[in-house]
């Protein structure tokens, strides 16, 4: 099985990404990531095989000593590969070290295969589109749409979980950061 440890918004900026698929859906353009029934994230790290008892211990441990801390997301990007369309958050030494740290005290699950969210490797990038099923023209349409419509915006991380990477995405476990 496949997992994935998520980095979640506040909820007003969570509703205010959510209104790119929204959006797209709307426009008829495309309606995959509402599908994936996902929240916009950051995805920290992908796993095989995770004990997700232990994992879910692993999380509270660190939410409770981590707290919720500024989220800066200034630009858009494409992975054209994949036609996902998403928005990029401004980072910095402190998101970096945190990718680190979750990284290590998740280093008993296996990460084969998931080479773009290692550390020194990761793209940050939190995905407002999905497009690899929909036509071409749909995806440059859709980035177009974003793209005119794209505003930076400010606000927090609050949370932490953990998804089991599934269709649709199956939320396992999510613990707000609780540290000072």
């Amino acid at each position: 099985m496949k997992y994935a440890i998520e980095l979640y918004y506040d909820a007003e900026t969570e509703q205010k990404l959510f209104e790119y698929p929204r959006l797209l859906d709307k426009e008829k353009l495309s309606s995959k990531y509402l599908e994936w029934k996902t929240r916009p994230h950051l995805t920290l790290g992908c796993f095989n095989d995770v004990d997700e008892e232990k994992c879910q211990r692993l999380l509270e441990d660190f939410a409770s000593v981590h707290a919720a801390f500024p989220a800066y997301i200034g630009s858009l990007g494409f992975f054209t590969d994949s036609k996902t369309i998403f928005a990029s958050p401004i980072m910095n030494s402190r998101m970096y070290d945190l990718q680190r740290e979750i990284h290590s005290i998740m280093r008993d699950f296996d990460t084969s295969g998931y080479e773009w969210y290692l550390p020194d490797r990761w793209v940050p990038h939190c995905a407002l589109a999905l497009m690899v099923e929909d036509e071409t023209e749909a995806f440059f349409k859709a980035s177009d749409l974003i793209l005119r419509r794209f505003e930076k915006l400010n606000g927090k991380f609050t949370s932490i979980g953990l998804v089991k990477i599934s269709f649709p995405v199956e939320e396992i476990f999510t613990v707000n950061f609780q540290g000072q």
